[in-house]
């Protein structure tokens, strides 16, 4: 009898050794990865499978997250190697990374030579309070990446600041957007042919100067040229999108009809459109301003497309503060910062994946939206005023006076006054039945009635996209920065998401729609019963062995003795 139980004991070793072995022999053969988790956070999506598969050499990430941080910058830093090793399991060896510690030098000078690299480099600090032997110590890190492919290195930050969020939230948001953040930065420094995107002047549109800063972040992923249509037929031929920023003067028909059948083709547009003008350099003189309308012979072809752009202005108790002149300190201006309802701060309306984790997004004059009953095309509205907002119809007396008063709730009424909405679909010509049949069914001018699947963004203010300019200097500063507040918005990020949504054809953008959800401990809890849970944790282990081991015992004698009856 012992030998033959002696022989079952090999019979199993020997079986569950050829199984081991056959699983990684087929495991060699067939790759695959399980991911547990409920929320799929390990799951990489198929556009980036694909990027990583066809690195052709390597992309070394440079991440300068490493040091003694509080929890939450522990978790970022444990997700963002996560992800990397993620991604190696896809790129293999061409994806390369290491963690440095910028604060690493005894030598505080050398440390700041550090610090101001990074800095030239566009990655942004952040000051931290970290707990040492000494007390309270501040903490300089900067949480972000250089992103090297070639001869070509990129910044990227990996902390995502949001206004009105707490620290959790925000370490939340920039944990869902990791994979976004690696493989866009990954598909800029790889693209060898870019798509061009033409920025459509000649019509009083936002000068080279005020687009400085986003056409320089455009040219990270396209190919950006200012284009003057100039009634000429094939002007915006070769370009795959079009941005229509703040004209202030009439587009005749033939330029009209440029931008429609570019439409009509495919094109992508950003329409960025103030239907009301007006001006703070007029209240800076006066205190008071109209806001009139600003026909420009665009709101037909708006129109047709599914949009009604009106000729009001929204106001919004949720806006941003201007500087007011409150008197002088010896030759030295005084100002005070006031709300400012002309301005609304916009935060994303839904989750789609151009306004997901975004920051909020300043307007200025902005005017209300109103979307069609037109079924064939599919419309989402991006952004919107808070719930306590109002409009004025044009013409709209803008006096500074009321920054002496509190908004009264009750007079703001509205609630989500849409300010930005994409639309979808195959649009129809706003020249269709309005053009001779000769030109119409002319080959040189191949008009189309009815246009193939395309997308266009339309937004009631071109402010969002210009960046402010030191009168004195010509100082451009980032788009989305206030240099009266020093507050960072979400325009810059708006704007680029919007051209990258409207141009990926490899669907990358869809990965921001990812949530992961915050599971924290709760405190009071954990106040009341610490004590309970510490011995349920150390305790529970050590019984739940003891009494496997005495079962064990308990089965392994009463085996042997029925063997030895035997």
């Amino acid at each position: 009898m012992k030998n033959k139980n002696k022989f079952n004991s090999f019979l199993q070793l020997f079986s569950a050794i050829i199984i081991v072995v056959l699983i990684n022999v087929i495991g060699s053969y067939v790759f695959h990865r399980f991911d547990l988790t409920a929320e799929k956070r390990y799951s990489l999506s198929a556009a980036t499978k694909k990027l990583l598969k066809e690195l052709d050499d390597v992309v070394y990430f440079k991440v300068y997250l490493e040091g003694e941080f509080p929890a939450g910058f522990k978790r970022l830093r444990s997700e963002t190697k996560e992800m990397l090793d993620e991604f190696r399991a896809y790129a293999g060896d061409n994806i390369q990374y290491t963690f440095i510690n910028p604060s690493q030098n005894e030598d505080v000078n050398k440390n700041t030579e550090v610090y101001e690299q990074l800095y030239k480099a566009g990655l942004l600090p952040t000051s931290l309070q970290v707990k040492t032997e000494n007390g309270e110590q501040n903490q300089i890190i900067f949480p972000g990446a250089l992103v090297t492919y070639h001869e070509k290195t990129f910044p990227l930050q990996l902390l995502k600041a949001q206004v009105a969020l707490g620290e959790e939230e925000v370490l939340n948001g920039s944990i869902e957007n990791l994979e976004f953040e690696f493989a866009s930065t990954i598909l800029k420094l790889t693209t060898k042919v870019k798509d061009k995107i033409a920025i459509v002047e000649g019509h009083g549109e936002l000068n080279a100067k005020n687009l400085e800063d986003i056409t320089k972040a455009l040219e990270e992923y396209y190919v950006v040229e200012r284009v003057r249509l100039n009634n000429q037929l094939f002007s915006l031929r070769g370009f795959k999108a079009a941005i229509i920023a703040k004209p202030d003067s009439s587009f005749d028909e033939k330029d009209k009809y440029i931008l429609d059948q570019f439409v009509m083709k495919g094109g992508r547009t950003l329409w960025l459109i103030d239907p009301v003008m007006a001006s703070m350099d007029s209240l800076t003189k006066n205190n008071v301003t109209l806001g009139l309308a600003n026909p420009i012979n665009l709101e037909d072809i708006i129109f047709k497309y599914g949009v009604r752009m009106n000729t009001n202005l929204v106001l919004d108790v949720q806006s941003a503060p201007i500087p007011v002149l409150a008197g002088y300190q010896g030759n030295q201006p005084q100002y005070k910062y006031y709300p400012w309802v002309y301005f609304p701060v916009a935060f994303p309306f839904c989750d789609h994946p151009i306004v997901k984790n975004l920051n909020a997004v300043k307007f200025e004059f902005a005017s209300g939206i109103d979307t069609l009953n037109n079924r064939e095309i599919k419309k989402r509205i991006l952004l919107a005023s808070s719930q306590y907002s109002r409009s004025v119809n044009t013409p709209a007396r803008i006096d500074l006076s009321i920054l002496k008063k509190n908004p009264n709730p009750k007079e703001y009424y509205r609630k989500n006054i849409p300010l930005a909405v994409l639309l979808e679909g195959e649009f129809e010509s706003v020249f269709k039945n309005r053009i001779a049949p000769a030109v119409s069914t002319s080959e040189e001018m191949a008009f189309k009635a009815q246009g193939v699947k395309t997308a266009m963004i339309i937004v009631s203010d071109g402010d969002v996209i210009k960046n402010q300019v030191q009168s004195s200097t010509g100082k451009v500063y980032p788009l989305g920065y206030d240099r009266y507040t020093q507050q960072q918005f979400g325009n810059k990020t708006f704007i680029l998401n919007c051209m990258n949504y409207l141009l990926d054809d490899s669907g990358l953008i869809t990965v921001r729609t990812r949530d992961i959800q915050i599971r924290l401990l709760n405190k009071t809890i954990i106040s009341e019963q610490k004590l309970k849970w510490q011995l349920i944790c150390i305790l529970s282990p050590i019984i739940i062995i003891m009494l496997y081991g005495l079962f064990s015992g308990w089965l392994r004698k009463k085996r042997y003795a029925s063997d030895y009856k035997n």
